[in-house]
């Protein structure tokens, strides 16, 4: 969204759509490079997760559209977390790719209300199962990244650094 100095800054909800829109984004480049690395017997999770994401991507395009603004565009790109040359490596990045777009709907369930918000929980709620699923176990707050077991409490994670984007080092 482009902003002349009439307007006004984007709403919170239009905020934390952009930055779901954007982990969706990065889910599906993520599916596409671990679809090939996950053993046979997991493929079709694996595509239905893939599948999934696409359409929730398309739809979270519309919401933008109808508050008023333009999609977020999918990077070229993705740096990934970590290599992935093996089947291990494959189902923790599920589950990692799975963990950011939970943080992505918290924030949306938070800045949002009504429909969009049971959507945005939904989201979260199917994100944090399918983590469970690749970790083969589930965490205490997901979407809650400052909660994690192992998080550091110093470090503040928002709604584009969950989505995968670089922060900038300042």
């Amino acid at each position: 969204m482009t902003l002349s100095a009439e307007d006004e800054a984007p709403s919170p909800a239009f905020t934390a759509t952009q930055a779901a829109l954007a982990a969706e984004h990065a889910a599906v480049y993520g599916y596409g490079v671990l679809g090939a690395r996950v053993p046979e017997k997991r493929r079709t999770e694996a595509s239905a997760a893939y599948d999934g994401h696409r359409a929730r991507r398309d739809a979270l395009q519309r919401t933008v559209r109808d508050l008023g603004g333009a999609p977020v565009a999918a990077d070229a790109a993705y740096a990934l977390p970590f290599a992935v040359a093996d089947t291990a490596s494959a189902l923790r990045l599920a589950a990692v790719l799975e963990d950011r777009i939970a943080g992505a709907c918290s924030d949306l369930v938070r800045a949002t209300e009504g429909p969009a918000r049971a959507d945005a929980a939904g989201a979260l709620r199917e994100a944090a199962v399918r983590a469970a699923r690749w970790r083969g176990g589930n965490v205490a707050f997901p979407g809650l990244a400052e909660r994690a077991p192992d998080a550091d409490p110093a470090a503040t994670t928002g709604p584009v650094e969950a989505a995968g984007a670089d922060t900038p080092q300042g």
